[in-house]
């Protein structure tokens, strides 16, 4: 590939991927008030059902990168929407968890499936190559992310 192409296609590969980000903030904006809840209110939802088990505040706090502080007032506004429920472990009974409420998770995940639509049709066309680069291209922009929200929140700009 030549460095005109290539210089070409990152070009491109950076307005499309400012585009593709507003995008979904802005998709997430609509079905956050839509549900009534602060954008990062619904994507704290969202990571807590890729959790496996409930959570302490502290980890909702590294799920989100917010303060603890911060991520407490989260499950409090997610605990009055009835998204959450605070139990104590049944092992440490010091420690309380963050467990999501299944109705409501399961209303959430159909609002989402009506709203955001099936996206399958969007990778039907695509070969399992095509699929692996775009899943190897989102695990590495999730990184990302992760190092560049660690460094504003460190001051580090």
């Amino acid at each position: 590939m030549s460095g005109n192409v290539r210089s070409g296609l990152l070009d491109e590969l950076s307005v499309v991927s400012r585009r593709y980000v507003a995008s979904y903030a802005l998709f997430n904006q609509a079905l956050a008030d839509r549900l009534g809840l602060h954008p990062t209110d619904l994507q704290c939802l969202n990571l807590l059902t890729l959790e496996p088990d409930p959570v302490t505040a502290g980890r909702v706090a590294e799920l989100t990168g917010l303060t603890t502080g911060s991520a407490t007032r989260l499950v409090d506004r997610l605990e009055r929407a009835g998204y959450v429920v605070r139990e104590r472990d049944a092992v440490d009974r010091r420690r309380v968890l963050v467990a999501p409420v299944p109705e409501r998770i399961a209303e959430f995940g159909r609002m989402w499936e009506r709203l955001g639509g099936d996206r399958t049709p969007l990778f039907a066309d695509l070969a399992d190559a095509e699929l692996a680069v775009i899943v190897r291209h989102m695990r590495r922009t999730v990184e990302f992310h992760g190092e560049r929200i660690a460094r504003l929140r460190e001051g580090r700009v």
